[in-house]
């Protein structure tokens, strides 16, 4: 695995280094020990997958507060998505900044294929590019509603540019969540 630390502090886009024959490739997709090298303490606790039918699909801002903030380590095994960022730590250097990455599933002729590491702190959210498109994810915490939270996509606070779609399908929950005020 190649870690490449994001604009964002503790942020990392991982890419695979996979290994192929004549019957496909493998690759690995996690290691204590190689994340532990470059200084990222992440234990897996759950993991959950999101099946998207249609492009356009935006699934986000969401978060964990304190005491359960959780790690994240993304991943589309199946069509394509715009996966964002903000970081919401606050006396971070990088406080209210957003990134946002194309993920996609690895095929042959792919470009390469990608993982998103979100730190603790961090609200995560993703538009799908594709109809179809499946979304991994490995969590460091449990999920605890009481704890659950998030800030709204187009909050001007963040300005996230999100892909033009011809129609967005959001939920009524994240298309209600407030404005941030730090």
């Amino acid at each position: 695995m190649i870690f490449r630390e994001t604009k964002l502090k503790g942020a990392y886009i991982i890419e695979l280094e996979p290994v192929e024959d004549k019957r496909g490739y493998f690759a690995r997709t996690f290691c204590v020990e190689e994340f532990r090298r470059h200084g990222i303490n992440f234990e897996v606790l759950q993991c959950n997958i999101s099946f998207n039918k249609k492009r356009g699909t935006l699934r986000g801002m969401h978060y964990q507060v304190a005491p359960h903030e959780e790690a994240k380590l993304v991943s589309c095994i199946s069509g394509a998505i715009y996966d964002v960022i903000v970081d919401l730590r606050a006396g971070s250097p990088t406080y209210c900044q957003w990134l946002g990455v194309r993920l996609a599933a690895c095929s042959p002729g792919s470009t390469g294929y990608k993982m998103l590491y979100v730190p603790k702190g961090f609200a995560h959210g993703f538009q799908t590019l594709e109809d179809n498109s499946v979304v991994y994810y490995q969590m460091s915490e449990f999920y605890h509603p009481e704890s659950a939270s998030g800030v709204r996509w187009n909050d001007p606070a963040f300005g996230i540019e999100w892909p033009e779609v011809e129609r967005m399908v959001i939920s009524d929950k994240d298309s209600s969540y407030r404005n941030f005020s730090p």
